[in-house]
C-alpha cells in the first residue's frame, strides 16, 4: 500500500516537476553554458571562449555603475516603501469598516501596467512642460525633470516604482498584523502601552517572519529591476540609471552579445542567491529557538 501511495504521489507532482524543468532548470543551465560563449542569439555556431565575457565585464565601468545603481535601488526599497507600507497597515488595522475600500484604492497603482504608471509620471509629474514640475517652475523654483539629471535620474525612476509597490507591502503587512493574538494586544493596552510600544513589543515580534521574508523578496526584486528604468530612461542619461537588467538587455538585443548578457544574468542570480541563503539561515535559527 505504501509503495502504491508513493507512486501515486510521484504521479501527482510529475506535471509540476516537468513544468519547472522546462521553464526554470533547462533555461538556467543554458544561461550558464552561454555565458562562456560568444553566441549572438541567431547564429547556429557557438564558440566557447572561456571566462572572456566575465573578464570584459570586470574591466567595464558601466558594469560597476549598474551594480551601484542596483544597490541604491535595494537600499531605497528596503527603507521607504517598507516604512510607508507598515505605517499604512497599522493605520488600517484600526479601520475595520473602511479597511477594504482603502486597500482597493491603494492597490490601483500596483495593478496598473508599468507602462501606464511610467506614462503618468512622465507626463503628469516629471514633465517640465505640462507636469507638476512646470507648475513649480512657474512659481519661481527652477526645477527640471529629475530624469534628465544624471545625479537624480535613478531616484526619479525608483520613486515611480516605490509609488507602485508600497501598497502591495501594505496588504501583506496588514494580513500579518491581523494574525496577532488579540489577548496579547488587550493585555498590552491594559498595561498602558502606547501605540509605538504596542507595535514594537507586540505586533512586530509576531510578524517578524513576514517582515524577514519581504526583505528577502524586496532584495531579490531590486536586483531584477528593469521595467521602469527601461520605460523612463532606457538606462540613461549617459548610463546614469543603468541597472543589471537593462545592461543585460542592451547586450542581448542591442549589440547581439547573448553570451555576455548571460554572464550579466548570472550576476543577477548570484545576488538573489545570497539573499535566499541569508533568509534560509535566519529561518533555521528561528526554528531552533
Amino acid at each position: 500500500m505504501k509503495k502504491k501511495r508513493l507512486n501515486y504521489n510521484y504521479l501527482l507532482i510529475a506535471p509540476a516537476l516537468m513544468i519547472s524543468a522546462c521553464i526554470i532548470l533547462i533555461p538556467g543551465i543554458m544561461t550558464v553554458v552561454y555565458s562562456f560563449t560568444d553566441w549572438n542569439g541567431l547564429s547556429p555556431n557557438v564558440n566557447f571562449i572561456g571566462f572572456r565575457n566575465f573578464i570584459e565585464l570586470f574591466h567595464d565601468k558601466i558594469f560597476y555603475k549598474a551594480i551601484q545603481n542596483n544597490l541604491i535601488w535595494t537600499v531605497l526599497f528596503l527603507t521607504i516603501p517598507v516604512c510607508i507600507g507598515m505605517l499604512a497597515a497599522m493605520l488600517l488595522l484600526t479601520r475595520k469598516k473602511t479597511r477594504s475600500i482603502y486597500q482597493v484604492a491603494f492597490l490601483i497603482p500596483y495593478v496598473l501596467a508599468p507602462s501606464v504608471n511610467a506614462m503618468l509620471w512622465m507626463n503628469v509629474i516629471f514633465s517640465p512642460v505640462a507636469g507638476i514640475i512646470s507648475v513649480i517652475r512657474k512659481i519661481g523654483f527652477d526645477l527640471g525633470s529629475p530624469l534628465a539629471n544624471m545625479k537624480t535620474a535613478i531616484y526619479g525612476c525608483a520613486a515611480v516604482d516605490i509609488w507602485h509597490y508600497w501598497s502591495y507591502l501594505t496588504v501583506i503587512y496588514l494580513a500579518a498584523l491581523r494574525q496577532t493574538p488579540t489577548d496579547q494586544v488587550e493585555a498590552a493596552r491594559l498595561d498602558g502601552c502606547n501605540g509605538w510600544q504596542l507595535f514594537r513589543y507586540i505586533y512586530l515580534p509576531n510578524i517578524m517572519s513576514t517582515v524577514t521574508l519581504m526583505f528577502v523578496m524586496i532584495t531579490i526584486g531590486s536586483f531584477l529591476a528593469f521595467d521602469y528604468v527601461k520605460l523612463m530612461t532606457g538606462g540613461g542619461p549617459a548610463h546614469a540609471t543603468e541597472v543589471l537588467g537593462t545592461y543585460a538587455y542592451s547586450f542581448a538585443f542591442g549589440s547581439m552579445k547573448v553570451g555576455k548578457a548571460a554572464a550579466v544574468g548570472l550576476f543577477i542570480s548570484f545576488f538573489g542567491l545570497i539573499a535566499s541563503f541569508i533568509y534560509t539561515r535566519i529561518s533555521k535559527k528561528e526554528e531552533i529557538q
